[in-house]
């Protein structure tokens, strides 16, 4: 027996626990108990297997395998945990935990319980019983599990229209991708069926057939993602679903994307080509971009999120991509510096993206408001959520001493590195998504200021804003512990690359140098004379200058009262309507890339002079996916649709004729191939 062997058999029988709670929230019904119960129950289990997962993580033994006589006649249903699959159980658990616990409070305030409850310990074993999975079918089995749980928690409110079209493009975009998985698979298991991942390894590939599969897995693990193209369901279904679900929907299952496209293009197919990281870093960077871009439009918060969503999965990938890049060109440890900066950054995201939909969550309980346009001063009504909520933006924006910064910061050095890179293509298209990397960054800070001004500063625009009041102790308490993580993971970044040291040599056989030995306790991604970086030490710095200015301020500074009128913007109103809002402070960004990027539709009523009517602006933002790739899909779909249900209407005869020129084009077809 393994070091492991326990944790691991503990792990896969929480997935059974969790599977047992859709039986247990079908029992309690509608009654008080069933939301504390499921997910209090929920949060126990949760919390056992992110033991379990975190003893795997951190335990150096070899890979534990358990094999089952279900499944696929003569392969069963594997399962397998090695240090890739040990350290996403860490990241799914880590946030089943934190989102059960904050449930507890935000679950009283859910519409329909009884359409949640039942799906959401389901929802948590299938995202576990994926990245367990040890052979195809168990994985697409796991996969198509995952999505259709998450689907039914989607289509709760089903009474709503925009909810019911959020799950139906969720659940087309989740088809097309477990379809995309399925062929891929199919080519790498070969002609004689190997489909236990062992096999899949030890095989040998064709090129065609490794970059088809490599192809086939970006798209399918890339819809689940959020990359673009595919990324339409995401800002749909996020603001659709409960937050604390959509807390998992982004931080989490999403990251459950990353791991199926690292486990088959790391893992399964073999030696990548130096055109795939060239291509998967494109896409990283016009995801990145697009992302933040279509973020800083919203006024809705949880719609913002959504986007950003897409923003921090565009980073993710600017990491693999540039791995694959360096690991086809045999510079394993810049390989290992690449991937190390895209699983800090996986663990990063789920951790402040939970917290700012936690935040999004608490302001729609106390006000049921989502609009930022009817928000506004909630800092003085919700303080304990402000503080939290500018925690999580502070992160998401890559400012240090916090937990984002540190991956993104990985991320631009192992950009730095790409010089030594022999293709041309490469050496150009490093540098571009770099720049684009940069300024996705830039852009997340503003539309963070604006997020957090615009929901917590100035005064309320509603009345709903005016009455709002701090949310329970769970809520809370959830936030705040995601937001010590938050500054933990970003003071101490080294103890984070050091455990991921495994994982490095798994996928491209080298690692980084070991951090925590360094001095006063600092990362050295490469080398001393290159770069290096200490959180500790700017946290320090940030408290003692903040500490002695503000000791500056009350010594020197005069205690004279003086009172004048504040700036009014030009308007001496005393409304809140005065003050900037959503669409006012993204309004020069929407100037500058409304015509490249987006297709923006304003329409502009204002009253003549003398009119006492009131102005209306109204502004759409369309998404290019939408105009370019979705909307021409969706009228062929439509357009072929209404020409074949004539179909349904043919005679005996013609039927007859129908099947009989049908089977003669089918022969024909076959002496041709043949």
């Amino acid at each position: 027996m393994t070091g492991i062997d326990l944790p691991a058999v503990t792990g896969l029988w929480c997935v059974a626990a969790f599977l047992g709670l859709a039986g247990l929230a079908v029992a309690a019904g509608p009654s008080k108990i069933a939301t504390p119960l499921i997910y209090g129950g929920a949060l126990v289990v949760a919390v056992v297997a992110l033991g379990a997962a975190l003893t795997c993580f951190l335990s150096s033994g070899p890979p534990w395998t358990l094999v089952l006589p279900i499944g696929l006649p003569g392969i069963g249903a594997r399962f397998r945990i090695d240090a890739l699959s040990a350290f996403f159980l860490v990241v799914v658990n880590l946030g089943a935990a934190v989102t059960s616990l904050y449930a507890l409070g935000y679950g009283r305030h859910e519409e329909t319980p009884a359409r949640v409850l039942p799906f959401y310990g389901p929802f948590l074993a299938g995202m576990n019983l994926v990245v367990f999975a040890d052979d195809a079918f168990t994985f697409l089995l796991a996969w198509e599990f995952m999505s259709l749980t998450s689907w039914a928690i989607v289509l709760a409110r089903h009474r709503d229209p925009a909810s019911g079209r959020a799950a139906f493009i969720y659940l087309v975009m989740a088809s097309f991708g477990t379809l995309c998985l399925l062929l891929g698979f199919g080519l790498l298991a070969g002609p004689a069926g190997g489909y236990a991942f062992e096999t899949i390894r030890l095989a040998s590939h064709t090129p065609f057939t490794t970059t088809l599969a490599v192809v086939l897995a970006l798209l399918g693990a890339g819809s689940k993602a959020g990359l673009v193209p595919l990324h339409v369901w995401l800002p749909l279904a996020h603001p659709a679903a409960p937050s604390h679900v959509s807390a998992l929907l982004s931080g989490v299952m999403t990251k459950v994307g990353v791991y199926g496209f690292i486990r088959i293009v790391l893992d399964l197919a073999g030696p990548p080509n130096p055109w795939l990281g060239l291509v998967v870093l494109t896409l990283g960077g016009i995801t990145a971009t697009i992302g933040v871009l279509y973020a800083l439009m919203q006024h809705d918060l949880k719609r913002l999120l959504a986007y950003h969503t897409v923003e921090n999965i565009g980073i993710i990938f600017i990491g693999l991509g540039l791995t694959l890049a360096f690991r086809a060109n045999g510079m394993n440890v810049a390989a290992a510096l690449a991937l190390t900066a895209a699983l800090f950054h996986v663990f990063n995201h789920s951790i402040f993206k939970s917290l700012l939909f936690f935040g999004a969550g608490a302001v729609l309980a106390a006000t049921g408001e989502r609009d930022m346009e009817q928000l506004g001063g909630l800092i003085h009504r919700m303080p304990q959520t402000a503080v939290a909520f500018l925690i999580g933006c502070a992160a998401i924006s890559a400012l240090p001493p916090l937990n984002g910064f540190v991956s993104e910061w990985l991320t631009f050095q192992a950009i730095l590195v790409s010089p030594d890179l022999p293709q041309w293509g490469l050496k150009l298209t490093v540098p571009a998504a770099g720049a684009l990397l940069a300024l996705s960054a830039a852009l997340a800070a503003a539309c963070f200021v604006k997020a957090f001004g615009v929901t917590f500063l100035g005064r309320p625009r509603s009345s709903a804003a005016k009455v709002a009041n701090e949310v329970d102790t769970f809520s809370l308490t959830a936030m705040y512990l995601l937001a010590a993580i938050c500054f933990l993971a970003g003071v101490l970044p080294g103890f984070v690359i050091d455990a991921l040291s495994p994982v490095m040599a798994m996928l491209v056989g080298d690692t980084m140098p070991q951090q925590v030995a360094v001095p006063w306790l600092s990362i050295v991604p490469i080398a001393e004379s290159r770069s290096s970086y200490n959180g500790l030490v700017i946290l320090t710095f940030l408290i003692a200058s903040g500490t002695m200015t503000a000791m500056v301020i009350h010594r020197f500074a005069t205690r004279a009262t003086r009172r004048s009128a504040i700036w009014d913007c030009g308007f001496p109103l005393d409304a809140p309507q005065t003050q900037y809002g959503s669409a006012s402070f993204s309004m020069p960004i929407r100037r500058v890339f409304g015509t490249a990027v987006f297709s923006v539709h304003e329409r502009i009523d204002m009253p003549r002079p003398g009119e006492l009517r009131a102005g209306s602006f109204h502004l759409r933002v369309i998404d290019p996916a939408w105009r370019l790739a979705y909307g021409p899909i969706a009228r062929a779909v439509t357009a072929a649709s209404l020409s074949l249900n004539r179909l349904q209407f043919l005679t005996i005869r013609r039927y007859l004729t129908l099947v009989f020129c049908t089977l003669i084009a089918l022969l024909v077809m076959v002496a041709a191939w043949r």
